[in-house]
């Protein structure tokens, strides 16, 4: 299993700017590097790719849906906005030269109306995720769908839905990412909701309960990477929380973490208290 780090530890709009963050993250041993895309037109993809190259890091996506691109929408016009939108974000991932896009891509976060979701909608996202598998192969991308907490989506929240829905897609290239963090507010039983996956987790954002400094609170990452063992998984354990640094006021962290935590804890603490439990 490789260890990687998310961008979100610095920043929510990654720039050109950001590309200096690269060449520190091989020097402390980490492998991979995410980037979280709301808008794929604003990343430079290119120079993402030369950089992650340069530096041997594996890169992949973290897509999150702007508001007009929902799969599950009743409104026709929509739905084909937010394939158009999915689209995209394959074709700029395999640009960057990711293999891997992950996240809530079923529906906008925040996408709230007051009730459980329906058949319709259900059927409506198979429909969506099924309609890219040409292009998933075609770019050799992987599609790792996240469920996310109830505060954020009411369309899927578990790891055993998560299964579910990547079982009705049916495509050996649609898989689940967990997130601990969500995880640990929606599951009874973090390393038993992982082991439902079986071999559909592609993906794992490693994630204390606070978004903090991984190993500092009291999600089960020993008994969580117990379980990758046993399933054998072989992707990458992305640290993906929020530090603080007074240079970047717009990000998650400026708001939510720890004033002595900077993102450079998160990434390189992190990444050493994910080697003592690898053993």
């Amino acid at each position: 299993m490789k260890i990687g780090v998310s961008a979100f530890a610095w920043t929510t709009r990654f720039t050109r700017s950001h590309l200096e963050l690269l060449p520190p993250l091989r020097v402390h041993g980490l492998s991979c590097f995410e980037i979280g895309m709301f808008d794929p037109f604003q990343l430079p993809a290119g120079e993402i790719r030369q950089a992650c190259e340069v530096n041997q890091l594996d890169v992949s996506v973290c897509a999150i849906l702007p508001p007009e691109a929902n799969p599950i929408s009743p409104d026709a016009e929509v739905r084909k906005h937010a394939r158009a939108h999915l689209l995209q974000c394959i074709e700029t991932a395999a640009e960057m030269g990711a293999h891997l896009i992950c996240g809530p891509l079923y529906a906008p976060i925040g996408y709230l109306p007051g009730r459980r979701r329906d058949a319709d909608e259900w059927s409506r996202a198979v429909e969506c995720f099924q309609s890219l598998c040409d292009v998933l192969d075609r770019y050799a991308m992987t599609l790792a769908i996240e469920p996310v907490n109830r505060s954020e989506t009411f369309f899927l929240n578990t790891a055993s839905e998560a299964r579910d829905l990547c079982n009705a897609i049916d495509h050996p290239r649609v898989g689940a990412t967990i997130d601990t963090f969500h995880a640990n507010i929606e599951e009874k039983n973090l390393p038993g909701a992982i082991a439902t996956l079986g071999p559909l987790i592609k993906h794992l954002h490693v994630s204390e309960n606070d978004r903090g400094l991984v190993g500092s609170g009291h999600v089960d990452f020993g008994g969580i990477l117990q379980v990758l063992r046993q399933i054998e998984y072989r992707g990458c354990l992305m640290i993906e929380g929020f530090g603080y640094s007074p240079r970047e006021t717009a990000s998650l962290g400026a708001l939510w973490s720890d004033l002595t935590v900077t993102p450079e804890d998160i990434a390189y603490k992190g990444a050493d208290y994910l080697r003592t439990l690898l053993g």
